[in-house]
């Protein structure tokens, strides 16, 4: 999540697992989806993975014979594969905005600076009222 479609297709090329293929596929899908959505968001380049996650898909159950006319269930699991992909949004940098942005200054002034001290320990406190 988070990274642009180049990036993530070519992490998932180069990642040693089963199911890298599996996702890549369905990361192109969805890039291919997006392109003939109708709102014509781009190529895969100025497109970047904003969600991606994996459900529950349904479960076929299997028996497996075993000794003495026993059956042990076998569950084959599927899933479901998302990814969502959005355009990249440009960021453009205004100088005059950056300028009005700035914290002014302190005043100088006359006055004296006060300081608050740190509350005595409960021993010392103690100490002076025993006293």
């Amino acid at each position: 999540r988070g990274r642009g479609v180049p990036d993530a297709l070519a992490t998932l090329k180069f990642t040693p697992r089963a199911a890298a293929r599996v996702v890549e596929k369905v990361l192109m899908s969805a890039v291919a989806n997006a392109q003939q959505g109708g709102k014509d968001l781009g190529d895969a380049e100025t497109l970047k993975v904003s969600r991606a996650f994996v459900d529950n898909g349904p479960t076929i159950k299997r028996f497996q014979p075993r000794a003495q006319g026993r059956a042990f269930s076998i569950h084959k699991r599927m899933s479901h594969i998302t990814v969502a992909v959005t355009p990249i949004e440009v960021k453009l940098k205004k100088a005059a905005s950056r300028a009005t942005t700035r914290p002014k200054p302190p005043v100088k002034t006359d006055a004296p600076v006060t300081t608050k001290r740190a509350k005595a320990p409960i021993a010392e406190k103690r100490a002076k009222e025993n006293q």
